[in-house]
């Protein structure tokens, strides 16, 4: 194989360690730095020039990229793309998951533990807030903050309002999450290859700070994780369109709840705490891409016209409940179920004297408008009404 790391630190742990397990491994490896491409669409045929030349032909790429430089990294990684060279972490994955706001909105669709957050703009709205997410203390993070920069704990309301205010007076956008005490000073790093967890960390904070990031002095130690732990990590990965990621997760009293899913996990504290090799996983999985890659159905199937895919929700007293696949007449309808999800099980391929349960969701490729007859009437949310306050109230008017 023949790889490139995308990478404007060569000489940072993390990238020497990826140069070295794939030369361990007899590949053919190059460290590339991000900023010195030029993305050509001059041609009939995506290309790449790198420091004025034109890109030799590689097999794969791993983006190693940076938060400062997310819009041109994610356009080079896009740009390999179509030239069709591997890449676990796509743009849109890297993108997906850089934005901690993006980030918690999809996963919060998902049967995906986080914690409470809310997003606000103006300064009338951010009590109703705090207050949204269970009072103070709150977490306050700004969207951009890497390494545990730009996290604040507000230990009551009047501090978590100026600290909120300050920062939306400078430009800055800040999420308000739920303080989980019972984790304080302490979560999980899980690093996700593929469809396993390679390794994990428990990481504590030390002294008064509640931040337990390494770059802030914390303190590591390798963990196994419970299933439903190692289950969380993998999905919210996969949610976020990344095949090699860091998840980090709090210890809440009711199971794990996601912080953050990395798309450039730091290797120097896992490998560490571990004593395994995290790099070889990496490249052994890209690797094996490379020979099999997987596709992504959403481009690749539609080009049929009238075909494409499509989620299809299994109500309670629906007809297809109780049947089995086979005799559900979905197949006689030009609709193939590619996964089967039951809770948090996901079934591929699923098979056809397998039991249809309500609730079941089932992931199809099919004829559009076969299934469009399919999908229920979508459900209208009710708005949560909260009474207002007595002063805020209109007062009534006699009709006599």
């Amino acid at each position: 194989m023949k790889l490139a790391i995308l990478s404007r630190a060569p000489r940072a742990y993390s990238t020497r360690r990826l140069v070295a397990a794939a030369k361990d491994r007899g590949h053919k490896v190059r460290v590339l730095d991000t900023l010195r491409f030029a993305i050509d669409l001059s041609r009939s045929q995506p290309d790449l020039q790198y420091r004025s030349r034109p890109i030799a032909d590689y097999d794969a790429i791993v983006p190693r990229i940076g938060a400062s430089i997310t819009f041109f990294g994610t356009a080079v990684v896009r740009q390999f793309e179509q030239m069709d060279v591997y890449t676990p972490n796509t743009a849109n994955g890297i993108l997906n998951s850089r934005d901690k706001l993006r980030a918690t909105q999809i996963l919060s669709r998902h049967d995906i533990g986080i914690p409470a957050t809310a997003f606000v703009r103006t300064r009338a709205d951010i009590e109703g807030a705090i207050q949204r997410v269970g009072g103070p203390p709150v977490v306050i993070k700004l969207l951009e903050g890497t390494q545990g920069i730009g996290v604040i704990l507000a230990p009551d309301l009047r501090v978590a309002k100026a600290v909120v205010e300050t920062l939306q007076s400078t430009d800055h956008n800040v999420l308000i999450q739920r303080f989980i005490a019972e984790s304080k000073g302490r979560d999980i790093r899980a690093i996700v290859v593929g469809d396993r967890v390679v390794a994990a960390m428990r990481r504590r904070a030390t002294g008064d700070e509640f931040r337990s990031n390494v770059h802030r002095g914390g303190t590591t130690e390798a963990v196994e994780l419970e299933p439903d732990y190692e289950r969380t990590a993998v999905q919210a990965a996969q949610i976020m369109g990344l095949r090699i990621a860091g998840v980090d997760m709090l210890e809440a009293a009711d199971g794990p709840l996601v912080m953050e899913v990395n798309s450039s996990p730091g290797l120097e504290g896992v490998e560490a705490a571990t004593a395994l090799d995290v790099a070889g996983a990496m490249i052994d999985y890209v690797a094996n891409q490379v020979d099999f890659p997987e596709l992504d159905v959403r481009q690749r199937l539609t080009v049929s016209t009238g075909y494409g895919v499509a989620e299809l929700h299994v109500r309670e007293g629906a007809d297809l409940v109780g049947k089995t696949i086979a005799e559900s007449g979905l197949r006689e309808r030009d609709i193939v179920i590619l996964t089967l999800t039951r809770g948090t099980t996901v079934i591929p391929n699923p098979r056809l004297d397998r039991v249809l349960e309500a609730d079941d969701r089932l992931l199809c490729f099919g004829r559009l408008e076969s299934m469009r007859d399919m999908i229920p009437a979508r459900r209208r949310r009710r708005p949560r009404v909260r009474p207002l306050p007595e002063e805020a109230r209109e007062p009534e008017v006699s009709e006599s």
